[in-house]
């Protein structure tokens, strides 16, 4: 199976107080955190791929452009949509979408660039 536009996948948690801008760092009101909500978007971008990958193959996140746009409370279910808008050789671009249970809290785009995972590793670890 090939990565086509329109390819979708979702992703969704409950906030608890460890998803919070407190418990993460990134403010101080017990409200779910911006990167909470970042992640939970790009696993749903990995979701969207997931079923195309081959053996081996994965993808890493390169570009993410949100708003968080309303607070959610702690105990809210909260769930991202993400679907393929296009696909530029090994890049694969996303349109984001974030909700709690009151509606719409976050929109943005992402990319992520295909790779087989070892040799990523490989590279990455080299470093060291």
């Amino acid at each position: 199976m090939n990565i086509t536009v329109g390819m979708k996948g979702a992703a969704a948690t409950q906030v608890e107080r460890s998803d919070t801008a407190l418990e993460v760092g990134s403010g101080d009101l017990l409200v779910y955190a911006t990167p909470c909500m970042a992640a939970m978007m790009e696993g749903a971008a990995c979701e969207a791929i997931a079923p195309a990958l081959s053996e081996g193959q994965t993808s890493v996140g390169v570009a993410l452009s949100i708003r968080h746009t309303a607070a959610t409370p702690v105990g809210m279910e909260v769930r991202a949509e993400a679907e393929v808008t296009a696909v530029e050789g090994k890049t694969v671009t996303f349109r984001l979408t974030a909700y709690d249970e009151a509606g719409e809290i976050g929109s943005g785009t992402h990319q992520r660039v295909l790779v087989t995972a070892q040799k990523f590793l490989d590279k990455t670890y080299e470093k060291l």
